[in-house]
């Protein structure tokens, strides 16, 4: 199994499947106590929020009526489930989420070939600090769209939704129909990667960059679909009036970053932008993004100028409006997700290359992206985003 989703030739590999198929992985780990997290904040599951709002969850179940679906064409129109992370009022502490539903750890175990030995709970039951039923917070917040990566349910970038929603943000995650290893629907179908499956049997290099680019442009629309049932005049979420329309961001990890490039490409409501390690499949062109900001936050491995991925590259120099390209020392393709953070729960290792601990990992990335928001949704200058800083040594500013 290929577990490396920033190689070229890599077909989508779920980090999560990954993480308990390594051989490290033992049906003890899993199923028995959790072992001991190597930070403290990791070892009640997710890292705390460190803003001062408490989070509510909603979860929304959402149809395009207008686009068909373009993996499964007999499945008919496009279906999207949706978090969505908000500031709440301090209370009673109420039911926190699941991590993921139990069919959805299901079908992570069955792909990694541990349905038999492994119980469900070991995923789902993960802790997170999101209260479902929560009262939301009176104001209104800016919003910001996050797009998982390639094969990845939109849980693996939970920890990072939390904490923008402690902050005073809405977060939207998306899990994007059949591009993820595994997306359970209210009526209880479960839908895997079909797109994952192509992109395994594509023929050729250029026929997996087409792919790629589908994946992107897709994405995109489906980003923009969101934007319009949570922000128009018939909201398809019940607190949408706590939805600030005018201050609008999207960001994304791997492949979910490409898309956020091509949603700001498509539609000029995203007011900022955010990719997080991916290559660019949609290519940023000439004109630019109208002036829009616009932040890279990656791997030096991979993401550096002159390095593997020269879309960066390209999208830097073609980059018109506020721009930041972050490098992280000792991150992985993952940093920048949950993953760390399940590493020490399971006690495996994922990628031996990574020396950041996972505080460092959870933090540099709340911090950044947080920085990031806060100075162009908010109007509120960010010395953190100026240049390099004594506290943060592993962040790179490329290409000042």
């Amino acid at each position: 199994m290929t577990i490396r989703l920033r190689r070229r030739t890599a077909v989508a590999a779920l980090a999560v499947m990954a993480v308990l198929a390594t051989p490290a992985v033992s049906a003890q780990a899993l199923s028995g106590p959790a072992p001991a997290a190597s930070t403290a904040t990791t070892t009640a599951g997710l890292p705390r929020p460190t803003g001062p709002y408490a989070v509510g969850v909603d979860v929304l179940h959402l149809t395009d009526h207008d686009r068909g679906d373009p993996w499964v064409p007999e499945a008919g129109d496009r279906e999207l489930m949706v978090s969505l992370y908000h500031p709440a009022r301090p209370g009673r502490p109420g039911a926190t989420a699941p991590y993921m539903s139990t069919g959805e750890a299901r079908l992570v175990l069955a792909g990694a070939g541990l349905e038999d030995t492994v119980r469900p709970a070991a995923l789902s039951e993960l802790g997170t600090h999101a209260r479902t039923g929560a009262r939301t917070a009176p104001g209104r917040f800016p919003l910001v769209l996050l797009s998982p990566g390639f094969g990845n349910p939109r849980a693996t970038v939970t920890s990072l939704a939390e904490d923008l929603a402690s902050r005073g943000y809405v977060v939207a995650s998306v899990d994007h129909a059949y591009e993820s290893v595994g997306t359970e629907l209210p009526d209880g179908r479960l839908l895997t990667c079909v797109a994952c499956e192509k992109m395994a049997s594509a023929p050729s290099d250029e026929a997996r960059e087409e792919l790629g680019r589908l994946l992107s442009t897709g994405r995109a629309a489906d980003l923009s679909f969101v934007l319009d049932r949570l922000t128009g005049d018939r909201p398809a979420w019940e607190n949408s009036r706590m939805i600030d329309r005018r201050r609008v961001a999207v960001a994304g990890h791997s492949i979910g970053g490409s898309a956020a490039a091509s949603a700001m490409l498509a539609d000029p409501r995203f007011d900022a932008g955010i990719n997080m390690d991916g290559t660019f499949k949609e290519r940023v062109p000439a004109s630019g993004l109208g002036g829009r900001p616009f932040m890279m936050l990656g791997t030096t491995a991979l993401h550096s100028p002159g390095g593997g991925d020269d879309s960066w590259d390209q999208g830097w120099q073609r980059l018109d409006g506020w721009k930041r390209w972050l490098g992280i020392e000792g991150s992985g393709h993952s940093s920048f997700t949950d993953v760390p953070v399940l590493e020490d729960r399971m006690g495996v290792t994922l990628d031996p290359t990574v020396t950041l601990t996972t505080d460092r990992q959870v933090t540099i990335t709340r911090d950044y992206v947080g920085a990031f928001l806060d100075q162009h949704l908010r109007g509120r200058h960010q010395p953190l985003l100026d240049g390099p800083t004594s506290g943060n040594p592993e962040v790179v500013f490329q290409r000042p």
